[in-house]
């Protein structure tokens, strides 16, 4: 038995390629003589057609027009047909005027030329596609297609129609576009209607949509959500398309397809930056960032980069990040103009060394201890790094004459109720302390909850969630803040920018997102029920953590600036001699690893640290009885 053949054989596409190319030059003949041709046209037609045939032919062999498989026909084959009928053309046009310069007559009349150059595009190309619907159109006829919509009516939803067309096998069809600005309702793409966002649910109802594309580039945030929302609600899955630039040989294809992630339900408009300002600190500066392996500290990294900076030194104590970033900024972002330097943040030594080599002119200080447990548990370490570990930094900054020093600081230094915020709280009151003395200008700046962050919630759910859960939260009304990291390190920068010492810049968050919800959304964007597949526990509050994170405290407002997202925190003013003393006799009682000494002096540093669900609750109250005592006396 002989095996059917999948494809035409490339000699049989040779073959009907120079078929084709033998009636557009016949038709053109007939066009031309508006058909009354006679015998002397007809003789001329047989001595041309074979010099036109072999130009054709030579072509075709030198573009290989003839490999490519008929029923993937693209645009791409589209252009390398026009290639050739263009390039063979200009030899026949060469070879008329030769033979017009010699005999004083033109071999083929140019007219004729042209009308075969329109005649043998138009029937090549069209055959292809022709052959193509009807390859497909057999193809799919037993196929039970999964019926899909496509948000978006611009060039990326098209794409993503012919490649849903194109692809048998994913076994979709799309039968309706929805228009997210509601403009072109009734109109059509390619024989599908539009619909406006209004018409989701009657799709889904009428033609059983089980999944909605998202293929809208730019989709404000708040339609995509919306759309979104409304999707989770009928229980459609939802996808998008990735960016044109991660498309194969320049087109989409289905398996590029990708599910919606918690991370686009988030996102807020793009943030706009002053360019020009930011450039104007960092263009030809030595930048040096302090845990720089990390995921604000790299990112800040990368930012920097776009700014022409004289050199971005790494300081990191994290040998595999640093030296991954190291790869990412040569073989990713090509930025060759900087130095990796492996030490902490608390070796005074190397701190020193680390400032007298390189000079810097711009310090952004992002390294800390973050984990929230973690420094509860071990409050000596959370401020020898945070604490010490700033005031080394800080201190040695001034000393070699550094003009600006931006740190990066948490929302949860805010009325802190934990020791890693009352650590930053600490480093804050410190730089402020400091910046009232000298001469470099140190800015703090102040943010919540980063997306995709070191420890952040988001990768902990997604983890849970593809085990089978349970996915774990700590308490039904827990809230926060969230930002993606970018949208943290621009504002960072930009801030930087606008500061001139002294000023604690926080930023707009948008509005805080309730835990329970997110792990909601994302149990049913990865196609799961709750309840059914997957379980919600709740495991209470760890030690310090917070219901409800903040941005100012009680005795803070903001001052708006130029930037819209950004905000100064009016803080009470600070007095240098009375704060130094008690950070330097906090700092003195480290070695002791007491504590429950080491948590009670911060708190009289930091007067609104009142500690939650903590064994340090006992200082608190031991305070308060003090305080009553005193006041009954």
């Amino acid at each position: 038995m002989i095996p059917p053949v999948k494809h035409a054989p490339r000699w049989l596409v040779f073959v009907i390629d120079l078929c084709i190319c033998l009636v557009s030059i016949t038709l053109s003949y007939y066009v031309r003589f508006e058909f009354r041709i006679g015998s002397e046209q007809v003789n001329a037609l047989k001595l041309v057609a074979p010099l036109v045939l072999f130009v054709r032919a030579l072509a075709f062999i030198s573009f290989h027009t003839y490999a490519g498989l008929i029923r993937y026909t693209s645009l791409k084959d589209a252009e390398r047909i026009f290639m050739v009928t263009t390039s063979s053309t200009i030899v026949l046009f060469t070879i008329n005027f030769i033979v017009y310069s010699k005999s004083g007559q033109f071999l083929i009349p140019n007219s004729i030329l042209l009308i075969d150059f329109c005649g043998t595009n138009i029937l090549m190309i069209g055959s292809r596609l022709f052959y193509k619907t009807l390859y497909y159109t057999i193809k799919n006829v037993d196929i039970e297609a999964e019926n899909i919509v496509i948000v978006g009516i611009e060039q990326f939803a098209a794409s993503a129609k012919r490649a849903i067309d194109k692809d048998n096998m994913a076994g979709l069809k799309v039968v309706a576009f929805i228009d997210p600005n509601c403009k072109q309702e009734g109109n059509s793409i390619e024989d599908v209607r539009i619909y406006n966002t209004s018409k989701i649910e009657f799709l889904v109802q009428k033609y059983g949509v089980s999944r909605i594309l998202i293929a809208q580039k730019n989709l404000d945030p708040v339609k995509k959500n919306k759309i979104i929302d409304k999707c989770l609600q009928l229980n459609v899955k939802v996808q998008v398309i990735p960016d044109a630039t991660a498309w194969i040989n320049g087109e989409l294809n289905t398996s590029q397809l990708k599910s919606i992630n918690i991370e686009d339900l988030l996102e807020r408009p793009p943030i706009v930056l002053d360019k020009r300002r930011i450039q104007n600190y960092i263009k030809n500066k030595v930048v040096l960032v302090t845990g720089a392996a990390g995921s604000i500290g790299s990112e800040m990294v990368r930012q920097i980069s776009k700014f022409s900076p004289k050199k971005i030194v790494l300081f990191d104590q994290a040998e595999t990040p640093l030296y991954d970033l190291e790869l990412e900024l040569k073989e990713n972002l090509h930025f060759y103009d900087f130095e990796s330097v492996i030490g902490s943040v608390t070796n005074d030594y190397r701190v020193n060394k680390l400032f007298d080599v390189f000079k810097p002119n711009v310090v952004f200080h992002a390294a800390a201890y973050k984990h929230v447990p973690m420094m509860e548990n071990n409050p000596t370490e959370a401020v020898f790094n945070n604490v010490l570990g700033t005031k080394l930094i800080a201190e040695t900054a001034v000393r070699y004459g550094v003009e600006k020093f931006v740190m990066i600081s948490t929302d949860k230094a805010v009325n802190p109720t934990n020791v890693m915020g009352a650590s930053k709280r600490i480093a804050e009151i410190f730089t402020q302390s400091l910046s009232c003395q000298v001469d470099t200008n140190f800015i703090t700046t102040r943010f919540g909850n980063v997306l995709g962050s070191n420890g952040s919630v988001i990768p902990r759910f997604r983890k849970q969630i593809e085990k089978g859960g349970p996915v774990t939260i700590t308490h039904p009304e827990v809230t926060r803040f969230f930002m993606t990291i970018p949208e943290a390190c621009q504002l960072v920068l930009e801030a930087g920018a606008m500061g001139n010492g002294g000023e604690i810049f926080i930023f707009d968050m948008g509005e805080p997102v309730k835990i329970l919800d997110l792990a909601k959304k994302m149990i049913k964007l990865s196609g799961l029920t709750l309840g059914k597949d997957i379980q919600i526990n709740f495991t209470g509050l760890r030690p310090g953590e917070k219901l409800y994170e903040e941005l100012l405290n009680n005795t803070e407002n903001t001052i708006p600036t130029y930037h819209p997202k950004i905000m100064i925190a009016k803080v009470p003013d600070l007095i240098p001699e009375n704060v130094i003393p008690k950070i330097n006799r906090l700092i003195e009682t480290l070695p002791e690893h007491n504590n429950f000494k080491v948590v009670s002096l911060m708190k009289d540093i930091v007067p609104e640290f009142i500690s939650r669900n903590s064994i340090y609750e006992d200082i608190d109250r031991q305070k308060k009885y003090i305080v009553n005592d005193y006041k009954t006396a």
